[in-house]
């Protein structure tokens, strides 16, 4: 499992709701992506800087959903490019749940109960 962070710079102007709305509008393009996991929609404290926190099966597919054209519209909507880091998830502590999952090299999972 990859875990990829994406940042941009907040549109121009935008607040509180006006950066939510936006995101709405994107929940069903997410939606429809078989391969996403999940999906952290994040804006920093001061609503300058715009992150997703996605979780996919491999990088590729990270790279798929993130491809140039979508790089292109992001800048577009907020005059910068997007930059992205990846990393491997080890393990997810999910305390609503009382789980933890850990994947190995290999990319098996195992699902164990907190306690």
């Amino acid at each position: 499992m990859i875990v990829e962070l994406v940042t941009f710079r907040a549109p121009h102007g935008g607040d509180w709701d006006h950066i939510l709305e936006g995101a709405r509008g994107t929940i069903p393009k997410w939606s429809a992506n078989p391969k996403l996991v999940r999906k952290h929609f994040l804006l920093s404290e001061d609503a300058q800087t715009c992150a997703g926190l996605y979780i996919w099966p491999s990088r590729a597919d990270a790279e798929h959903a993130h491809n140039a054209l979508w790089q292109d519209e992001v800048e577009r909507r907020t005059g910068s490019r997007p930059e992205f880091r990846y990393f491997e998830l080890q393990m997810l502590l999910d305390n609503e749940a009382g789980t933890v999952t850990e994947w190995s090299r290999t990319g098996e999972r195992r699902v164990s109960k907190v306690g």
